[in-house]
């Protein structure tokens, strides 16, 4: 069995450190192209990376020259691949053996199906949500953030709950709304025919957006359950959570802006505004209050 995949995979690393090394080494022998798109990193990521594998044909890395962010990284590496079905992987993320395997099977198997997930987990083996996951609708963002999803048990279409890692994991394939761009395995045709990667996005939401589009262009999007992949989530961002914050909010407003100012009124609109920066300013707090905890925890 020809074990390289017909796959161009696209890893945008911003200071992986040793995890880009690992996630590279898992990945390189089942595909025929990686591509490492670094974001200026300042960390020793590229040196060990180089280190590790110092001659690797299958391997390209392309250094800009300042953080562009994760979409318009994803865009320089789609204008540098050359395989049929592009697989956009978090560079803290660690393959399972099979798991590109068994997405390509899923892949192939209707050729109707654009974008394909796996099962992403924590190290510890938990199911991480985003893996799959419905489209955060307002309304679907107002019940969560108000808790009303407790109600779903009840009356489970008003009270869905867009996180679909709470539910049962299923036995084959599903249909979903929604993936994480933390692993993505995309048919090149449907990217021809939806387009690239949003770059008003810096960090966040660009995978929603992305799927949304996907499913405009009515191109089905399955999750795969017996595909794990472990995702060491926040490894490249920890340092950093305010900018992190700030991005994942600004992203979340450029979204609903985009998809959804033709559905509801203004005031409503306006509604989501307040809320988004809401919740950005109870994580500003949140995250500061936990620096200040620290500091304290040291001096005692």
């Amino acid at each position: 069995m020809d074990t390289q995949q017909p796959v161009s995979v696209i890893i945008v690393n911003y200071n992986a450190g040793s995890f880009l090394a690992n996630c590279v080494l898992a990945t390189l022998n089942q595909v025929q192209q990686l591509i490492v798109v670094d974001n200026a990193s300042c960390d020793s990521s590229l040196l060990e990376l180089e280190t590790r594998l110092p001659k690797e044909q299958h391997l390209q890395i392309i250094r800009l020259n300042s953080n562009t962010g994760f979409a318009a990284g994803c865009n320089t590496g789609l204008s540098a691949s050359t395989q049929p079905y592009i697989l956009f992987l978090n560079p803290d993320c660690i393959l399972g053996e099979q798991s590109l395997h068994r997405m390509m099977e899923v892949m192939e198997s209707d050729a109707s199906i654009g974008m394909v997930g796996g099962y992403l987990t924590n190290p510890d083996g938990t199911e991480q949500g985003g893996g799959r996951r419905a489209i955060p609708t307002p309304w679907r963002a107002f019940v969560r953030a108000f808790g009303l999803h407790r109600l779903a048990k009840f009356w489970p279409k008003l009270f869905f709950d867009f996180h679909l890692n709470k539910q049962p994991l299923p036995d084959k394939p599903i249909e979903v709304e929604a993936i994480s761009g933390a692993l993505m395995l995309v048919r090149s045709d449907a990217i021809n025919d939806v387009g690239h990667w949003d770059e008003n996005y810096f960090l966040h939401c660009e995978d929603l957006d992305w799927c949304m589009r996907f499913q405009q262009k009515y191109w089905k999007i399955v999750f795969v359950p017996d595909a794990p992949v472990t995702h060491f989530q926040g490894a490249c961002s920890h340092a950093r959570p305010l900018f992190v914050a700030w991005h994942k909010h600004k992203g979340m407003l450029h979204f609903y802006q985009k998809f959804f100012r033709h559905q509801h009124a203004g005031i409503l609109m306006g509604l989501i505004t307040l809320a988004v920066w809401f919740r950005f300013g109870m994580s500003v707090i949140f995250h500061t209050v936990k620096q200040y905890y620290k500091r304290i925890k040291l001096w005692l």
